[in-house]
């Protein structure tokens, strides 16, 4: 079985096809913000916002399950990038199928988990009745089969990306996610519910799944996608990805965790207005995100074959573009965030919302400044490091969020996400001592004696 390790090719090449698989994966971002801007005030008026509000917690309790039954994705696409740059088939082969295993381990325990909470979250939602509380259980529970389905797709998508193959598996989830909105649309102008939407999702995701795994099968030499349990090579994922986990479930915290503490708190058409503001907002960070997410496979498949000067050039290559999208972006969001309301929602929402709107702009632009560091690190395999400063964040927003809501409500928890940013910024340290040496241009030594050196 041979692979196509495209590392032999020229500079302009590789540059092509790093930017091209840059612009897929901000594609596949922005599709589900631009789905949710043109479908929301739709959904948000013909629902209302207890039931649009309780959609979004149930997609929330997803995510955040999905997040943490996934969190080994980044061992999969930095080792199956290592076996592709060694031109070792067998290597990537062990590696997807273990991931394949691991990830319906964690997804199948935190499915139970949440199928088996389910009535009692339904009951802590405050300001929801009683017929309400059985479509969120309901909700939850077809959610917790629908992050199953996601966890194995996400293999086959890290496996794909560790292969700098972002278009199939971007227009498969494009089209994934188009479908599901569409889905939503459809089931509401016909009198449906949320129930029969999540059921709707289910559907399309798995159908998804199937063709991401087809792709896979086309890239990787017809890899068997079944799950295997070689010892060895569990092993060295989890040398990786048990840190990987830790800084998915920091993700949770970032993601998730301010909607679950408004809906416990504040109700579910308090999250309904947040959550507009909040999808807004994170594009900022969301979109930097997907444009640079290419660096780390790009620079884990090279960090053993390049010298530490053509990786530092790359690297303040991408801080410099890194920074100027950062504020393309972030700008117009937190200058104009009341006449954007305006035009999405109505003036009415956008005079309750748009300080709100302005906050989470600034943080979400902040926390977007420090998106080639954090690939950097990861591809450079500190991920303990990264973990540890996530974590940290993580923690102390979470604690704000917390003592704020209940005194200034939403307000004081866009506030809690002003921490993250600056934080963060803190993972730039490494990288400038990996580099400070003006030196390193001459001697050319290898990034991992670099990484010994500087611990």
């Amino acid at each position: 079985m041979k692979l196509d390790r495209s590392l032999s090719c020229d500079t302009s090449t590789r540059s092509r096809r790093t930017v091209a698989n840059g612009m897929y994966a901000v594609a596949e971002y922005a599709s589900q913000p631009l789905g949710l801007l043109l479908t929301a005030p739709y959904l948000l008026r013909h629902m209302g916002a207890v039931q649009f509000g309780v959609w979004v917690l149930a997609s929330s309790v997803v995510s955040g399950g999905n997040a943490l039954s996934t969190g080994f994705g980044d061992a999969a696409i930095k080792y199956v990038a290592m076996y592709r740059g060694q031109g070792d088939s067998s290597g990537v082969a062990r590696i997807v199928r273990g991931m394949i295993s691991i990830n319906l381990a964690l997804s199948a325990v935190i499915a139970s988990v949440l199928w088996g909470v389910a009535p009692f979250a339904a009951t802590h939602i405050a300001h929801i009745d009683a017929t309400m509380r059985h479509a969120c259980q309901q909700s939850f529970r077809i959610g917790s089969l629908l992050l199953v389905v996601r966890s194995i797709e996400s293999v086959f998508v890290s496996a794909l990306r560790a292969f700098e193959q972002y278009g199939p598996s971007v227009r498969i989830s494009i089209c994934s996610r188009v479908a599901s909105l569409a889905g939503a649309v459809l089931l509401v102008a016909r009198g449906r519910g949320v129930v029969e939407i999540i059921l709707a999702t289910l559907c399309i995701s798995a159908l998804a799944t199937a063709a991401q795994g087809w792709v896979v099968r086309s890239a990787t030499g017809k890899v068997t996608l079944l799950p295997s349990l070689h010892l060895e090579t569990l092993r060295m994922i989890a040398g990786f990805g048990c840190f990987s986990w830790l800084q998915a479930l920091s993700a949770v915290i970032f993601g998730q965790a301010d909607r679950l503490v408004i809906g416990v708190l504040l109700g579910a058409p308090a999250v309904a207005v947040y959550a507009l503001c909040d999808q807004a907002a994170q594009s900022i960070h969301g979109t930097v995100a997907a444009a640079f997410h290419v660096l780390f496979p790009h620079l884990s498949a090279r960090f053993e074959n390049e010298s530490s000067a053509e990786v530092r050039h790359t690297l303040w290559t991408a801080f410099k573009s890194n920074a100027a999208l950062a504020m393309l972006l972030g700008v117009p969001v937190i200058v104009f965030s009341r006449p954007i309301l305006e035009l999405w929602m109505g003036r009415e929402f956008a005079q309750q919302a748009w300080p709100m709107l302005c906050i989470l702009g600034v943080s979400s632009t902040l926390l977007a400044l420090n998106v080639t560091a954090y690939y950097g690190l990861l591809a450079a395999g500190r991920i303990r490091l990264v973990m540890s400063v996530n974590l940290a964040a993580g923690a102390v927003m979470l604690l704000l969020m917390i003592l704020l809501t209940p005194h200034f409500g939403t307000m004081g928890t866009a506030c809690g996400w002003l921490i993250p940013g600056p934080v963060t910024c803190f993972l730039y340290l490494p990288i400038y001592r990996m580099f400070r040496n003006k030196c390193v241009a001459c001697a050319e030594p290898s990034i991992t004696a670099l990484l010994e050196n500087n611990g």
